[in-house]
C-alpha cells in the first residue's frame, strides 16, 4: 500500500511525456549525421581560414570584443576592489539564484499547483516546455535572473561617467543575448527535440549553410536573413517607370513618369540615406512610397547615391550637397522649369538635407520651399545605441582603417545595426539558419537591410565626428564651404516625422532637433519603427500616428496631449504639402525637353554590391 502510495506522489511529481520527445531514438543516424556536420563545419573553418592564409584579410582583434573588455573591466574593478561591495555582488546574486532553486523545488513537489512566475515574458521562450519541463524552466529561470544580476552591476557601478555605462550596459545587452539557452541545442527545448526528430540532419544542413555564409562574406559570417533568391532589383522590387536622366560623381537623379494628367507645380525631391539604397521607398507596388507620390499628383525626383569606391575617398559633406543635394536641384529645374521644390530626406539623408538649407539660407538660395525629414536627427545628445561606438579613440581608429581602402565596407555598418536589436536581427537567424537548418522566409525589407553599402571616408568620418561625437549642427558650429551653419536660419516650413520605436533615431532626439529651426515645424509621430514607420502605406491600416501641434515642453508632455490617429501618416502628410501650395500644371516627361535619358529607373547605383 505504502509502495503504490508512493509510485503515485512520483507519478504525479514527474510526468515521463515530457521526457519521451528528448530521447534518442535512432543513435546509429545521429551519429552519422553528427560526422557529416562536424565536416560542415570544418568547411566553414576553411572558408573561415583561407582569405586570412592568403593574406586578403588581416584580422586584429575584433574593435566591439576589444572595446567590450576594456569597458566590461571597469565595471568588474568597481565590484572587486571593495571586499563589502564584492559581498554585496555576490549576496544578491546567491538570493537571486536561492529563488529559482525554491521554485523549481516547490513546483517539483506540487506540479498540480501553478507557482506565480515572477521573471518577465521572454519571446525567446515561448515554446511550453520552457516552463512545463523542469530542467528547461530552471534553464530558463536562472537565465533571466543572472542577466538581471548583470543590468544590476552595470547601473549601480559607480565611478563610470555617462558614455562609459551607456556603453556598459550595451555590450552587456551583447553578452547576455549571446548567452541566451534559447541559442544552443542541449538547452533549448525546441532545438533539441528537432535534433532528435531528425536525427541530427538540422545540424547536417546548418552547418553547410554556415559555409556558405562565410564564402558569401569573403570570409566573414554574413548571416542570411531573407531567401535573396526571391527578389532582384528592378525586376520585383524598385518597378516604379521612370529614367534616370543625370549623373554626378555621387549620385543619379531619378525622375518617375507621371501617372495622373496634372500634376502639382511644384516638383517634389528625395534626398535618401547613403547608408542603404534609396529604394527602400519603393520596395513594391504595395509599398512604394514613391509610387504613391507619382499617384497623388506629385513630380518626384530621387537622388540614388553612388556606391562608394577609394575613387570617393575624399568626398565629404560639401561634395555630397554639392554634387548631390544641388546637382539635383539644377536637375529638376532643367527638367520642369520650376526654381522651387518640395524636398524630403530621410534619416542622414535629412540631416545632410539641414545643413544643406542652412548653408542655403546664407547662400540665399531659396530653391527648396518645404522640407519634409524621416526619422531625421539634427540634435545628437540622445541618439541612442549608436553612440556607444563613437568617441574619440573608436573614431581614430575607423579613420585609420578607412585610409587603406577609402571607404567604410557596408558590412560593418551592417554589423552595427544589427547589434543594436541582436535578440531580433542576429540570434533569431543563427538559430533558424544553423541550428534548425531551415531557409529564411523571403521578405523583401530584409532582402533590402543586406543590400548595403559602402561609405566614403571623408563623408563617414564627417559625419561622425560632427554629428554623433561633436553635435556641432545644434549648436550652430558645424562648418561648411567656408561658413558656419546655423539651424534657425532655415525658416521654410517642415514636416518632421519621428517613429515612436526608433532605436537609430530616437522619437525624443527628432523632437529636440525640431526646436532649432527658424520656421514652422510640424511634428508628428508614427507608430512603429525606424522603416516599418515610414513605409506605411494607407491601404494596410496599419499603426497610427500622433499630432499635436506646436513643439513645445518634453517629449513625454507632448505625446502625452497628443492626438492618436489610426493609419497611416502619408495621406497627412499629403494635406500638409498641398495647403503650402496646391497649383496644377500639365504632367511632365522625365526630363522634359532639356534632358535625355541615360537608362530606365531605377538605373545602375542600385545595382552594384558589396
Amino acid at each position: 500500500m505504502d509502495r503504490t502510495r508512493e509510485e503515485a506522489e512520483a507519478s504525479a511529481a514527474f510526468d515521463p511525456k515530457l521526457i519521451e520527445p528528448y530521447i534518442i531514438k535512432d543513435p546509429q543516424a545521429l551519429a552519422v549525421n553528427a560526422a557529416k556536420a562536424l565536416e560542415n563545419l570544418g568547411k566553414a573553418a576553411s572558408m573561415w581560414l583561407k582569405p586570412r592564409e592568403t593574406g586578403e584579410l588581416v584580422d586584429s582583434v575584433p574593435e566591439p570584443v576589444a572595446e567590450l573588455v576594456k569597458i566590461m573591466g571597469k565595471v568588474a574593478e568597481y565590484w572587486m576592489s571593495d571586499p563589502k561591495r564584492t559581498l554585496e555582488a555576490q549576496t544578491h546574486l546567491l538570493n537571486a539564484v536561492f529563488g529559482v532553486w525554491s521554485r523549481s523545488l516547490a513546483r517539483f513537489a506540487t506540479p498540480e499547483q501553478p507557482l506565480a512566475d515572477p521573471l518577465p515574458k521572454d519571446k525567446r521562450f515561448s515554446d511550453e516546455d520552457w516552463e512545463r519541463n523542469p530542467f528547461f524552466d530552471f534553464l530558463r529561470q536562472t537565465y533571466l535572473v543572472l542577466s538581471q544580476w548583470a543590468e544590476k552591476m552595470v547601473n549601480d557601478a559607480g565611478g563610470l561617467d555617462e558614455h562609459t555605462r551607456h556603453k556598459a550596459n550595451f555590450y552587456m545587452r551583447q553578452i547576455t543575448a549571446a548567452l541566451s539557452p534559447a541559442n544552443f541545442v542541449a538547452t533549448n527545448p525546441q532545438l533539441y527535440r528537432e535534433t532528435v526528430q531528425s536525427s541530427g540532419a538540422n545540424l547536417v544542413k546548418g552547418m553547410q549553410m554556415l559555409a556558405e555564409d562565410i564564402a558569401a562574406g569573403g570570409g566573414d559570417l554574413r548571416i542570411r536573413q531573407t531567401d535573396t533568391s526571391k527578389f532582384a532589383v528592378g525586376e520585383n522590387m524598385a518597378i516604379t517607370p521612370g529614367k534616370v536622366i543625370a549623373q554626378s560623381d555621387v549620385c543619379e537623379v531619378i525622375q518617375y513618369d507621371a501617372s495622373t494628367e496634372t500634376v502639382l507645380k511644384r516638383p517634389l525631391l528625395i534626398c535618401p540615406p547613403w547608408i542603404n539604397k534609396f529604394y527602400i521607398l519603393d520596395l513594391n507596388p504595395q509599398k512604394s512610397f514613391i509610387k504613391w507620390c507619382v499617384d497623388q499628383g506629385h513630380t518626384v525626383f530621387v537622388i540614388s547615391w553612388v556606391n562608394p569606391d577609394e575613387r570617393h575617398a575624399d568626398k565629404g559633406w560639401e561634395a555630397y550637397i554639392r554634387e548631390g543635394v544641388d546637382f539635383a536641384l539644377d536637375t529638376v529645374e532643367k527638367a520642369t522649369g520650376e526654381k522651387e521644390v518640395n524636398a524630403i530626406g530621410y534619416c542622414v539623408g535629412g540631416t545632410l538635407l539641414a545643413a544643406a538649407l542652412a548653408l542655403h539660407a546664407q547662400e540665399k538660395n531659396k530653391r527648396i520651399a518645404s522640407a519634409t525629414l524621416f526619422t531625421t536627427q539634427v540634435d545628437f545628445t540622445y541618439a541612442g545605441d549608436l553612440k556607444v561606438f563613437v568617441d574619440e579613440e573608436q573614431l581614430s581608429d575607423l579613420e585609420e582603417r578607412m585610409k587603406s581602402t577609402g571607404y567604410l565596407d557596408g558590412s560593418k555598418m551592417a554589423a552595427a545595426f544589427n547589434m543594436l536589436r541582436a535578440s531580433e536581427l542576429i540570434w533569431p537567424y543563427f538559430v533558424n539558419n544553423y541550428l534548425k537548418g531551415q531557409d529564411p522566409m523571403p521578405f523583401d525589407l530584409l532582402y533590402w537591410n543586406s543590400d548595403s553599402t559602402r561609405m566614403a571616408a571623408a563623408n563617414h568620418s564627417f559625419y561622425l565626428r560632427n554629428c554623433y561625437l561633436n553635435n556641432t549642427l545644434s549648436q550652430g558650429k558645424m562648418q561648411l564651404a567656408g561658413k558656419t551653419l546655423s539651424l534657425k536660419d532655415v525658416t521654410i516650413p517642415i514636416y518632421n516625422l519621428a517613429t515612436k520605436e526608433d532605436h537609430i533615431a530616437p522619437a525624443k532626439s527628432v523632437f529636440i532637433g525640431s526646436s532649432l529651426f527658424g520656421g514652422p515645424v510640424d511634428f508628428v509621430v508614427s507608430g512603429s519603427g525606424h522603416i516599418a514607420g515610414v513605409v506605411n502605406p494607407p491601404d494596410k491600416q496599419k499603426y497610427q500616428f500622433w499630432t499635436n501641434g506646436k513643439v513645445a515642453g518634453s517629449y513625454e508632455d507632448w505625446m502625452a496631449n497628443a492626438k492618436e490617429t489610426s493609419g497611416s501618416w502619408w495621406p497627412h502628410w499629403q494635406i500638409w504639402v498641398e495647403k503650402l501650395d496646391d497649383e496644377r500644371v500639365p504632367s511632365r516627361k522625365p526630363g522634359g525637353d532639356a534632358l535625355n535619358a541615360i537608362a530606365d529607373a531605377p538605373g545602375r547605383n542600385v545595382l552594384a554590391r558589396v
